[in-house]
C-alpha cells in the first residue's frame, strides 16, 4: 500500500489466459509477490505473479496477476487469502476471471459467465477457505 498510494475500489483476479487484463491499467504500478511479506508465489507456468495497482477507465483497481491454488501445496486459506488482503485495501468490488469448461453447448469459447453461486467440493472433505480466525474488518 504504501509503495501504491492507491486505495483500490475494486479488486480483479486475472485467471488463466487473462493476465494481460492488468496490461490495461493506467499509471501502474507492479510488485511482484515475493516482494511481499507472507504473500504466496504462483507456481502456475504463465502466472506473472505481481499486484497490479492503478486505474481502468478511472476506477482505482488492483489486480492479482497470478492465483493460487491448492495443487500447487498451499492451504486453502492461504489461497483465498489475496481476496482478504484486496478487500482490506479498500476493495468493495471482486471480479474474478479463471479458464472453464462447459458441458451446455450453447456456450462458446470466450463467453463471459456470471456465477450466481457455486460448490465447494472441497468443503465436503472438510476444507473450507474460511476456518481459521475470522477478521471481521
Amino acid at each position: 500500500m504504501e509503495r501504491a498510494k492507491i486505495r483500490p475500489q475494486i479488486g480483479i483476479i486475472c485467471g488463466s489466459g487473462l493476465g494481460s487484463l492488468a496490461d490495461m491499467v493506467e499509471g501502474k504500478i507492479s510488485i511482484p509477490y515475493e516482494n511481499i511479506p507472507h504473500f504466496p508465489v504462483s507456481t502456475v507456468a504463465g502466472h506473472a505473479g505481481r499486484l497490479v495497482f492503478g486505474h481502468l477507465r478511472g476506477v482505482p483497481v488492483v489486480c492479482l496477476q497470478g492465483r493460487f491454488h491448492p495443487f500447487e501445496g498451499y492451504p486453502v486459506w492461504m489461497c483465498s487469502m489475496p481476496v482478504r488482503v484486496m478487500k482490506l485495501m479498500g476493495a468493495t468490488h471482486l471480479i474474478a476471471t479463471n479458464a472453464a469448461g462447459g458441458l451446455n453447448r450453447d456456450f462458446n469459447v470466450g463467453d463471459i459467465m456470471i456465477m450466481k453461486d457455486h460448490i465447494n467440493l472441497l468443503g465436503f472433505a472438510g476444507i473450507n477457505p474460511l476456518q481459521g480466525k475470522n477478521d471481521e474488518r
